[in-house]
């Protein structure tokens, strides 16, 4: 798995990686991270440009907004067993 691309975000990092026919687009923040993967065939044959128009602006604040609820839901379970 190779590194393709990494966009600047201010509230998320945003890799995008290239394997076996398939982009693997990885959103980190903080501990968390979520992981999308696109078939190559499944784009219309542009490539990792193919990938940025994905990416918008809306879809990014659905991620962050994501991350949010991956963090309560992290803190709570956390607190349940209060290690």
């Amino acid at each position: 798995m190779r590194v393709i691309a990494e966009l600047p975000h201010p509230e998320c990092k945003i890799s995008i990686f290239a394997m076996n026919q398939k982009y693997i687009v990885k959103f980190e923040q903080g501990t968390f991270e979520q992981s999308y993967k696109l078939a190559e065939l499944d784009l219309s044959g542009g490539g990792v440009n193919d990938v940025f128009e994905i990416l918008d602006e809306e879809f990014i604040a659905s991620v962050v907004d994501r991350f949010k609820i991956m963090r309560t839901d992290f803190t709570l379970a956390y607190k349940r067993h209060q290690f």
